[in-house]
């Protein structure tokens, strides 16, 4: 008789990545869809869980009702699991590729070093599923309030308040300084981890549910927020948190062909869409360097998501060889229960697809001096070995005598994290201050100290996940619906002063 209890019977399983000599000689992405039979074998051992810590908040901050629609596809109810999963998240088909999971973190089945259930990859298919059976299509909406709302930045949680807000019936328009719509999602994002397909068939379905789009529109600059408050009855800035650390302090920072590594995802996902769109091809970066790697030494500074980015795109443009350095010991490869326990999010040495690609990974060590090659252009990086200890809430990197070596670098990205959104005249211009972080605070309500001026995701709360860009979003939107007077209610999952318990 078989085992009634499914995560007895079947171990976590994905399905296979693409070939790495296949999916490095171009741009699409690196996981093919799974197989109805694996996806519901998947979902099967979600089954019997006593607490679905998933999307408690040690899990998921959008509360994605995970049990629910794994048990939907587990019984082949894909129509439903399709409803379930949009319930709580307008975006999974972003979510199930670029989350790192806190939800998979908090699994049940991950306790006590078991292996948790494959909760993205059942995302991401219930999603396909949603395009399979007819398309995203376009909700109807309630008849128009007559209210009107501007977003300001169409990255996740802009999109999502967005949508949401056309949803209550209200007007909006979301202005984007980019030539196109998606924020970080559309030029920061590899294709190799989101085809832009998936964000224009979204696009779409918020264009027929109302939503207005103004690109190439910088707000500050082009629009004055005078001219946003006479047109809009409410305002949401969303405009990310991209101002990216840097190391002024280290000796040949101002070398030619050291940049930020945003920099350069930024103009190597440009010359991407212009391949796929016909048009000319702006392979620079903004100080004129070429972004092709090819032949190229690369050494990526930073060790997490954005990192490994650029790791990816280094094979794909064919460089030479590639370090990637991160200032921390070597993570252990499974849960120390004792540094973090169950639910937490553990600290872990996570491998990415592009690291099965080629590089090498250094840890324990930071950078001394940008070697200058006589010319002004970088041509090595001094490294030396280091321990980091913290004193007095302050990090202390100490470096090892005698540790030092030279690794070649013809070209250097930053990619050690962000401080926060960038200063911007709108700001000023509404009056709005940054705090210490480098965020704009909200109020309970979610407006900034400007009356009528609301504010989400990474703008708020910092460089974080898109899970959290997306709860943002969708909260603001239910606060931004009461401000206006809207009948009903929107679905509200977090509040601004919520920190995750996950991921910390």
């Amino acid at each position: 008789m078989p085992d009634p209890n499914g995560f007895l019977r079947y171990d976590r399983r994905l399905p296979a990545r693409r070939p790495v000599p296949v999916r490095i000689s171009d741009w699409r992405e690196v996981y093919p869809p799974a197989g109805e039979e694996l996806v519901r074998e998947q979902a099967t051992r979600c089954m019997d869980c006593g607490i679905p810590f998933c999307h408690s908040d040690a899990g998921c901050p959008l509360g994605n009702r995970i049990p629910d629609w794994n048990d939907l596809v587990r019984t082949g109810n894909w129509d439903a699991a399709v409803e379930s999963l949009h319930a709580t998240n307008n975006f999974p088909e972003f979510t199930g590729r670029l989350c790192p999971a806190p939800c998979e973190a908090a699994c049940v089945l991950g306790i006590g070093g078991g292996e948790p259930v494959t909760i993205k990859q059942v995302e991401v298919e219930i999603a396909g599923a949603a395009v399979a059976r007819g398309g995203l299509s376009p909700r109807p909406v309630p008849p128009p309030t007559g209210r009107s709302v501007a977003v300001v930045g169409s990255g996740p949680a802009g999109l999502a308040a967005a949508q949401q807000l056309a949803r209550a019936g209200h007007a909006v328009t979301v202005y984007e300084r980019d030539d196109a719509i998606g924020g970080l999602l559309r030029y920061g994002i590899p294709d190799f981890k989101l085809e832009k397909a998936h964000i224009d068939r979204r696009l779409a379905q918020l264009s027929a549910e109302g939503v207005r789009f103004r690109t190439g529109v910088n707000v500050g600059v082009d629009v004055t927020a005078e001219q946003l408050r006479a047109e809009h009855d409410a305002v949401l800035l969303a405009c990310g948190a991209l101002q990216g650390r840097d190391t002024p302090g280290t000796p040949g920072r101002g070398l030619r062909g050291v940049h930020q590594a945003m920099d350069h995802l930024v103009a190597a996902n440009r010359v991407v869409a212009a391949a796929a769109g016909g048009r000319p091809d702006p392979a620079v970066l903004p100080d004129g360097t070429p972004i092709d790697a090819a032949g190229k030494h690369i050494v990526i500074i930073g060790g997490g998501d954005t990192a490994a980015d650029c790791l990816g795109v280094a094979h794909r443009q064919g460089a030479a060889g590639v370090h990637q350095l991160d200032l921390y010991p070597q993570p252990p490869t499974a849960r120390d229960e004792a540094r973090d326990p169950w639910p937490t999010w553990p600290w872990l040495l996570r491998s990415y697809a592009a690291h099965e690609e080629g590089g090498e990974r250094v840890f324990a060590v930071a950078v001394q001096e940008f070697v200058d090659d006589g010319t002004g252009q970088v041509r090595a990086v001094r490294i030396a070995e280091v321990t980091v200890e913290k004193r007095d809430g302050r990090r202390i990197v100490t470096p090892l005598p005698g540790s030092e070596r030279e690794l070649p670098a013809d070209l250097v990205l930053l990619a050690i994290g962000f401080e926060g959104t960038e200063e911007q005249p709108l700001l000023d211009q509404f009056g709005v201050a940054r705090n210490a972080r480098g965020a704009v605070d909200a109020r309970p309500d979610w407006q900034t100290d400007a009356d009528g001026v609301f504010v989400a995701g990474d703008m708020h709360r910092g460089a974080s996940l898109i899970v959290w860009a997306i709860a943002e979003g969708r909260a603001a939107a239910a606060a931004i619906h009461a401000h206006l007077g809207g009948t009903g209610t929107l679905p509200a999952p977090v509040d601004p002063a919520r920190q995750p318990l996950a991921v910390r």
